[in-house]
């Protein structure tokens, strides 16, 4: 079974889920200019926001993230749907478990994983939909 590094952009057979349910419909309005500044955060929420998307930061756990979103699955499950490698699989629930994003209940042999909520089910959906528009991010060596 091939493997896929942690920061592996995923191949088409490794993306979950039809494009379409990813895309869905909305359109791309231009926002009204509010010239006030946005509210001040503290720091340490900033720090656990921070946080919160590192751990979503790997082609492998935005796809378990995909995955989790249409169910709940065990580690078996994801290792057929993404063709990973289960010690992979096991290394990134490990990490988004850690951040709080999936938890598992035991169902006999059998540890099913789902999303703690659907709020970073949609922060994935729209960052994969918004690459998929092609508003890929491109880095530029003088910034």
């Amino acid at each position: 079974m091939p493997t896929v590094s942690p920061d592996a952009a995923p191949t088409d057979t490794q993306r979950t889920g039809p494009a379409p349910a990813l895309a869905e419909e909305h359109e791309h309005l231009p926002r009204a200019v509010d010239t006030r500044p946005a509210p001040p955060r503290s720091p340490i929420t900033l720090t656990a926001a921070g946080d919160l998307l590192r751990a979503l930061a790997a082609p492998v756990r935005i796809a378990i993230v995909l995955q989790l979103r249409e169910g709940e699955r065990c580690v078996h499950e994801l290792v057929d749907a993404l063709a990973v490698a289960q010690p992979l699989i096991s290394q990134h629930l490990r990490v988004l478990k850690a951040a709080g994003v999936v938890y598992g209940e035991r169902h006999g042999r059998e540890v099913m994983y789902r999303l703690v909520d659907e709020h970073l089910a949609h922060i994935v959906v729209d960052a994969v939909t918004h690459v998929e528009e092609g508003g890929r991010f491109e880095h530029r060596e003088d910034a």
